[in-house]
């Protein structure tokens, strides 16, 4: 899946950013610092793929992956130009998901270009830029469309009053998200940055990963009145252990009385955001994490790994993780009928472990 991050100027993203895929990128302290959008690719961290390997005694270890786009900070206007708005505003659209990063921290040696912190006018600023740019997408679009109805054609018709219909809803402060499934808007809401789903990101400092603070508590009830994800990150932090070993920066964690990375928080629920869900292939030669949507069938699942193995499917042994694991080896797990032999429209589960049988 691939994540943009946006956010005004200030906020937090590139720090963010580069916690996420150590990328590097340039975070400085004013705004417009990221023109070109910075791509990035973060392995997800995933302890269940660690102890399936362990057990299996595998060489080469693959986990699963995001990318991660850093798009320049929004301003008010970003619609109409304003910051270069149009040239990040298209980047947002060639992602599958918005990553909201909002400023949830004081700190008078980092200007805030409203001039001080307020999460909720802050979302609501690159919010309203949002609806904007796609207000007059979807203009253009009736405006083709509505011409092209004219010579009677029904289809087209139809499609004319749903999209009057969504520009209302737009109109209205509304995202497109949030306006009931049309099979005849399909098209046009591919087009569309507020039908993304959105994870809110609220940026707190250190002192407050724990338990939070009173800006990301607004954060996540405005999230809550939305429907949407949100998560709590502190890009400091984040920047300090990233580079830290493991058991440094377990220990660190626990210090601040956090038990994870706000990185697997943001994972996890950019999973659930998008209705993913994770399977492991494990052996001695490598163990490996895969991702599918949520209500893939497990013949759907062997062609991420391979297309021939959807191809010539026969069948496949599905075990869960953790019992592959208790049992210490696959063959001890199939012993004690942990493993199971499943056909080809079994839906795939978060955690499962399979073994493909299949034949071209």
């Amino acid at each position: 899946m691939r994540v943009g991050i946006v956010g005004l100027p200030n906020v937090g993203k590139s720090t963010v950013f580069n916690s996420l895929t150590r990328a590097g990128a340039e975070a400085q302290n004013y705004p417009f610092t990221t023109i070109d959008p910075n791509l990035g690719v973060a392995a997800v961290p995933d302890r269940r793929l660690d102890a399936l390997a362990k057990t299996m005694k595998s060489k080469r270890v693959v986990p699963a992956t995001v990318d991660f786009v850093d798009i320049a900070g929004l301003v008010r206007g970003a619609s109409s130009g304003e910051g270069l708005g149009n040239q990040f505003l298209g980047h947002i659209r060639e992602c599958d998901a918005i990553a909201h990063v909002v400023r949830c921290f004081e700190d008078e040696n980092v200007v805030h270009v409203h001039g001080g912190v307020d999460p909720e006018g802050d979302i609501e600023t690159i919010d309203t830029e949002l609806l904007l740019a796609d207000l007059a997408t979807v203009e253009r679009r009736l405006e083709r469309i509505g011409r092209a109805a004219k010579g009677g054609d029904a289809a087209l018709r139809a499609e004319a009053d749903e999209l009057k219909r969504l520009r209302d809803h737009l109109s209205d402060g509304s995202p497109a998200r949030a306006y009931p499934h049309s099979e005849t808007l399909a098209e046009a809401m591919d087009a569309l940055i507020t039908a993304k789903p959105t994870l809110y990101v609220a940026n707190v400092d250190e002192e407050s990963v724990a338990e939070g603070n009173t800006y990301s508590s607004r954060v996540e009830k405005l999230a809550a009145r939305e429907g949407a994800e949100a998560v709590r990150i502190s890009a400091r932090l984040e920047a300090e252990v990233v580079d830290l070993p493991e058991e440094e920066a377990t220990e660190y964690l626990q210090m601040l009385g956090v038990e994870t990375t706000g990185f697997e928080e943001f994972v996890r629920s950019a999973y659930s955001l998008l209705g993913l869900v994770t399977f492991f292939t494990a052996g001695e030669k490598e163990s490996r994490a895969w991702t599918v949507g949520q209500g893939s069938t497990v013949r759907q699942a062997a062609g991420r790994i391979h297309t021939d193995m959807e191809r010539g499917f026969i069948a496949a042994e599905v075990g869960g993780w953790q019992d592959i694991v208790n049992a210490a080896s696959w063959a001890k797990a199939r012993e004690e009928a942990k493993v199971r032999l499943e056909g080809r429209d079994y839906l795939i589960k978060d955690g499962d472990t399979v073994l493909i049988r299949f034949n071209v």
